[in-house]
């Protein structure tokens, strides 16, 4: 097992999968505790498990590191994350499935991988470092212009 953890210099990609949740016109986002991307504001989400479906992942995901529970929709969004390190060596690489989600209940905190959880309108994300990818998935749903 890798040290660094995980994900972290991985010997073949791994799945990320995410969940869109829009309620009352804000953006459910995470404030990440760890790498890739730790301390921006970004699409909860996380590794999927050995067994268990996208769906499942995104619903499982939100309700740890949020404390939100969804209902998953269909696939909105996908990409690739790729990060290398000074030596160029792969870090980490993801291909991420975001997934459209209805907010069900709770009321966001931060857990597990996120340092905190929130809702926000679209205007506010201009004063939070938020990830690019996030601004990009968001843009592409239409969520921002």
């Amino acid at each position: 097992m890798n040290p660094a953890g995980p994900n972290t210099y991985p010997a073949f990609p791994r799945v990320g999968v995410g969940a869109i949740v829009i309620s009352e016109g804000r953006i459910l986002l995470v404030k990440r505790g760890v790498a890739p991307g730790r301390g921006l504001w970004a699409i909860p989400g996380g590794t999927l498990k050995l067994g268990e479906t996208m769906q499942a992942c995104a619903a499982r995901e939100i309700l740890e590191e949020t404390g939100v529970t969804i209902a998953v929709g269909e696939c909105i969004y996908v990409f690739d994350l790729i990060e290398r390190d000074e030596s160029g060596k792969i870090r980490f690489h993801f291909v991420v499935v975001d997934f459209a989600a209805l907010y069900v209940s709770g009321e966001p905190r931060g857990a597990d991988d996120a340092d905190e959880a929130r809702w926000f309108a679209p205007e506010e994300l201009a004063h939070y470092p938020v990830s690019q990818n996030t601004l990009k998935a968001l843009a592409a749903v239409g969520y921002l212009n």
